[in-house]
């Protein structure tokens, strides 16, 4: 069952796509956090939704959030989705898909998330929880207007 507004967003810990190792807490010290799941890397919808939130970079920067993929893709594919689509955010490797079951996103039957947003403030608390599978642009303005509201 997905996570929903009001609740503690679960910490997790990954690899992005330069290797590096990445906490919920150690993210939120630098403000609010956009944790986006997406089923894969390089695919048509994934790229429409994650170049949106590239687009918006200046205006979560002004809200002060930063913005976070996910998904079940290994650091090396997600280094070359970062580097084909200039992307220039964290995107994590949630290969086992351990983080994608704490947030009730992991799909049954295939190695893919659904495709899901949380907001969550600097005390883990769940601000927003966004979640369609069509509409790409959607993840980032619902997300947008969270942090404004």
């Amino acid at each position: 069952m997905a996570l929903e507004a009001g609740q503690q967003a679960p910490e997790f810990e990954a690899t992005d796509q330069h290797g590096q190792s990445r906490t919920l807490s150690g993210l939120l010290e630098d403000g609010p956090v956009v944790l986006f799941f997406y089923p894969k890397a390089m695919t048509k919808g994934c790229t429409a939704e994650s170049c949106h939130f590239r687009d918006l970079a200046a205006e979560f920067a002004e809200v002060g959030a930063q913005r976070v993929g996910i998904s079940a893709d290994g650091v090396d594919r997600q280094l070359e989705f970062d580097e084909k689509h200039d992307l220039g955010y964290p995107l994590l490797a949630d290969v086992d898909q351990s983080i994608a079951q704490a947030y009730g996103v992991k799909r049954r039957l295939l190695p893919a998330s659904k495709r899901q947003t949380f907001v969550i403030d600097t005390d883990r608390t769940l601000r927003a929880v966004i979640a369609s599978e069509m509409n790409m642009d959607v993840h980032a303005d619902e997300a947008l207007e969270a942090l404004r509201a």
